[in-house]
Formats: structure tokens, sequence, C-alpha cells
């Protein structure tokens, strides 16, 4: 059997050249420091305090980047160590640092069960690592045992509905290509795909498509040696089992129910979410935050008027446009579609949301007296938060108000 870290420094995941970093930033979920603040601390962190930093399992840089790309960007202190078993992983990740000039990340090779002797941690990032470890509740508990006293953590894990098709031909593979290197693995592995019947689960799966990107994707996919789903009754679980609770993830209008169907009366939370899931089935990851079990609520809502409010995924005046003229915004998430609607009236909130202005000066700014605007409001927040398009977060404020 190839071991996961043979396996990464034969094929870094995901292939990246640091060549590319003047060109673009790979952003995404989780550890957007926005992200980070509007689920972990109610949108109201501190940013002049120094943020302390672990990337578990950092593979080729992607989460570690746009981390220290971001805080660097909005001049806030950062201190953030990586951490990966492969080399080449950690070497591409050095250089993509390197290419940006950026100097707030120290890079470690090693294990994440070994996190709490280099820790506490303020927040964690671990993205599609947990599933690969041999007792992944081990990892869990480890990176809880790092965790600072008002911290949280970020992290991606596989889910099985999305990926249909998948476990079955990395069970295959591992059993005809025992022994043999990766590149042959890798060789072998892309012929038998090329031959799959027509009506193959695998083929039919429209969720996936790394195995059409590269080669370590590929060999990511199809070949791990080590490689679990987590439905959303096993995350739950894991969870509650290891000292965790789940936050949010990360666009929980698609775990909600009574999008979907009737809720029945009396079902819980949890029920709700798990069924969701597997009405969409086409969930192939879970990405969301997690806190202490202990800790209170830490998602914002607009409730605190003091908060800044701020757009990811769609430019403010584009949509302030489509809303004043009653069009609706159109979504796709992978597989799945939706069309937001706000009434007319919005069109100046949404105008109005710069990512430096408090709630309470963006009604000023749209002439909207306290009730009214707060029913207005309430309605933005109930259509672009759950998606992932609205977060709250004082990060730029400072940096904004000062260059005014």
């Amino acid at each position: 059997m190839v071991t996961v870290k043979e396996q990464y420094e034969a094929y870094p995941y995901p292939e990246r050249d640091p060549a590319e970093e003047k060109d673009r930033l790979i952003t995404g979920s989780p550890s957007h420091p926005l992200e980070m603040d509007h689920f972990l601390w109610s949108g109201q962190r501190d940013w002049s305090r120094p943020l302390r930093v672990l990337v578990a399992g950092g593979g080729t840089g992607d989460g570690v980047i746009q981390l220290a790309t971001l805080m660097d960007k909005a001049g806030a202190p950062a201190e953030i160590t990586y951490l990966d078993l492969s080399t080449a992983s950690r070497e591409i990740a050095e250089a993509r640092a390197a290419a940006r000039g950026l100097t707030t990340i120290t890079f470690r090779t090693g294990s994440l069960l070994d996190a709490a002797a280099l820790g506490p941690f303020d927040y964690i990032d671990c993205c599609g690592v947990l599933h690969h470890l041999p007792e992944p509740e081990a990892g869990f508990r480890a990176l809880r045992a790092a965790l600072a006293p008002g911290g949280g953590m970020g992290f991606m894990v596989y889910a099985p509905y999305g990926r249909s098709g998948v476990y079955p031909l990395q069970e295959a593979f591992g059993a005809l290509f025992d022994g043999l290197a990766p590149a042959e693995r890798l060789d072998r592995a892309r012929r038998v795909v090329a031959a799959l019947p027509e009506g193959h689960p695998f083929l039919a799966n429209r969720n996936l498509g790394d195995h059409h990107a590269s080669d370590a994707g590929f060999y990511d996919l199809l070949l791990h040696g080590q490689d679990r789903a987590y439905s959303v009754a096993d995350l739950l679980g894991t969870l509650g089992a290891t000292g965790w609770r789940l936050a949010s993830f990360t666009t929980p209008a698609i775990y909600d129910l009574s999008r979907i169907t009737n809720v029945p009366e009396g079902m819980a939370p949890e029920e709700q979410m798990a069924v969701a899931e597997k009405l969409r089935g086409t969930i192939r990851m879970h990405v969301a935050y997690a806190v202490p079990d202990d800790s209170a609520a830490t998602v914002a809502t607009g409730s605190n008027r003091s908060l800044v409010p701020h757009l990811r995924g769609v430019q403010r005046q584009t949509l302030a446009r489509a809303v004043a003229h009653g069009k609706p915004l159109p979504l796709r998430l992978g597989q799945l579609s939706a069309e937001l609607s706000l009434p007319r009236e919005a069109a100046p909130v949404i105008a109005a949301i710069d990512g430096q202005r408090t709630l309470d000066e963006i009604a000023r700014a749209a002439r909207l007296d306290a009730l009214g605007f707060g029913l207005l409001w309430t309605r933005v927040q109930e259509t672009l938060a759950p998606w992932g398009l609205l977060l709250y977060s004082g990060l730029l404020r400072k940096a904004g108000r000062a260059g005014r």
C-alpha cells in the first residue's frame, strides 16, 4: 500500500504552480478572514490582536496563502504555522509564499497529531485532511487540544452521497495495484477508468471533476489508500465525541430541510440536516466551522447594529441594480441552482454595503428609520446569509477609516 505521505510526495495536491501567484489569488472556504469572523466570533473580533493560526495539513498551500495574503492586505497582525507530512507539498507552499513576499508563515513538516505542542491557536484550518487519517477521531481530539480559549476551527471533510461511485473504484484499485509504485498505479487506473461501461455510477456522477484536472487530482480522488466520507449524522457524532460543536456549515441553506419539503413536527434540527443531505444527494464535501462543545452561539446576526456587513461572491452595485429592477439573483453551487429575490426598496441598502459601514450607518445612508430598516434588513439577511453571500466582520473598517 502507498502511504499517505508517499502519495503526496509523489503527487502534491492540489497541483499548483508558484509562478501563477503573480496572476491570481485562490480564495474559498474555509479560512477567509471575513467568514471566520462571521461564524466564529459573531463578527466582532478585535483584529488589532495578533491572530495565532495553525494550518493543519496545509498541502500545496491554498488555505495558508489565502489567509496570510488577506490578513496582510488588511494590515492585521498574524502568526501562522503551516504543518504537513509531505516535504514536496511544503516546498510548493513555501515557494508560493515567497512569490507573494509573505513573512507571517512558519513552515513545519510533521503530523497534526502533535499540534498541541505547537499551540495554543486562536484558529485552526484543517481542510481535506481529517478524513485521510487512520483514526480521524484522534485528529479531531488533537486539534481540540491545540485550540486557545475562544478559538475555533474551519474544516472540510468528504461527504458520501455526492461522491457516489468513488469508493468502489478506490477499493478495486487498492486490491489490483497493491505493491505498485504511484506512477504505475496512476497509469493503470487511468486505463481502467477510460474503459468503464456506460452507466457506471462514477461516470454518471456529475459532481466530480478532479480526475480531469491533473494527475494529482486523479490520484487523490480514485487511488487514495486512506479515505472515508462523513454523512451529516457521522460528522455531528464525531464532533460531539471529540469535544467540538458545529458552529455552522458555510452554506447552511443547502442543509435546510424546509427549503426542500415540509418538515415533520418535532423533528430535531440535527435530523433535519441529515435528511436534507440525503434529499440533496449532490453534497460531496462538508465545509464548516466548529467551536468547543461548551461554547455559546458564535454566528453573527444583524440584531447588532454596530456590525459591518460584507457581500461575498457578488458585486454590490450589480446586485443593487438587479434588485432595483425587480430581477432575481441566479445562484449555482455545484449541481444546485436557486433564485434569490429581494424587494426593490432593498436596492439602496445593498448599494451601501461597502465592507466599512456599520448597519446603523447603512440605515442612515439609505435614509431609513430604525423600524423600517430593521424589517428590510431582516429580509436581506434571511435571503443572502444562508448562502454565504452576506458576512459580518470589522476586519476592513479600521483600514478604511484610516485612509479617509
